[in-house]
């Protein structure tokens, strides 16, 4: 839930460092595995990188939670608002706002794809459709679904939402909270087409917190809108086959 206590802000420095420290890390290790020749680490679609990379961020961000929590004498199922009397109406607003949503978003993506390929700079819109299809096992597949739907909401949620959202409200800079953040959000994700739908997605996120109180909100229309993708993205690889 939104906390009514500040974040102590070494408590978020040390987070945020020790977040870019395991990413670095993992990049040095996928590096060095691609290297060495195995295919399975070989860039940028190798499902050994995919899974090196993904825990590296999203599954480190689970384990520094737990000590972030600890930090300031939160438990989970209170953070999370697990206890919270309206946590059925808050999920349902969050169910209608994503079927509100994906039209407008994949709207912009098309949009924005249209764009930048009009400018010269048509981008690689069959990324993900290759790292899905790349993924040849079933496992292989169910680890991407995972991380889709449970791994990457929950671990992202927390770190724009529930930490870095409110830190930044706290420090006095609301509208820098709302936007930079947000756009934060979008930029970590490194690709232009989708930049503007998952800005767009940041702001709807953090106005389902801030209107729920509650971060499960935001977390179950993450996980939704990444599965929706994800579904759509099953359905182009079995059409392109």
């Amino acid at each position: 839930m939104l906390t009514g206590k500040p974040w102590r802000p070494e408590a978020v420095i040390q987070f945020c460092g020790s977040q870019i420290a395991c990413f670095c890390l993992g990049g040095l290790i996928i590096g060095l595995l691609d290297k060495s020749g195995l295919t399975a680490f070989k860039l940028p679609d190798g499902i050994g990188a995919v899974i090196v990379a993904t825990l590296s961020f999203q599954g480190a961000a689970w384990a520094l939670i737990g000590v972030f929590l600890w930090q300031h004498q939160t438990d989970w199922r209170e953070f999370f608002g697990l206890r919270d009397p309206g946590l059925a109406r808050a999920l349902r607003l969050a169910g209608i706002t994503v079927v509100c949503l994906l039209p407008v978003l994949w709207a912009l993506q098309a949009a924005a794809v249209w764009t930048l390929t009009r400018l010269g700079w048509p981008p690689n819109d069959q990324e993900a459709v290759q790292l899905f299809e790349n993924a040849h096992s079933v496992w292989g597949r169910v680890y991407i679904g995972l991380f889709a739907v449970v791994l990457a909401p929950v671990a992202e949620e927390f770190i724009f939402r529930g930490m870095l959202f409110p830190f930044v409200k706290q420090l006095g800079f609301p509208q820098l909270a709302w936007f930079g953040v947000s756009g934060l959000f979008a930029l970590i994700h490194l690709d232009a087409a989708i930049f503007i739908p998952l800005f767009f997605l940041a702001l709807t996120l953090t106005w389902l917190y801030e209107r729920t109180g509650n971060l499960l909100a935001p977390i179950a229309a993450h996980a939704l809108f990444n599965a929706a993708n994800l579904a759509m993205l099953a359905g182009e690889s079995h059409w392109q086959k």
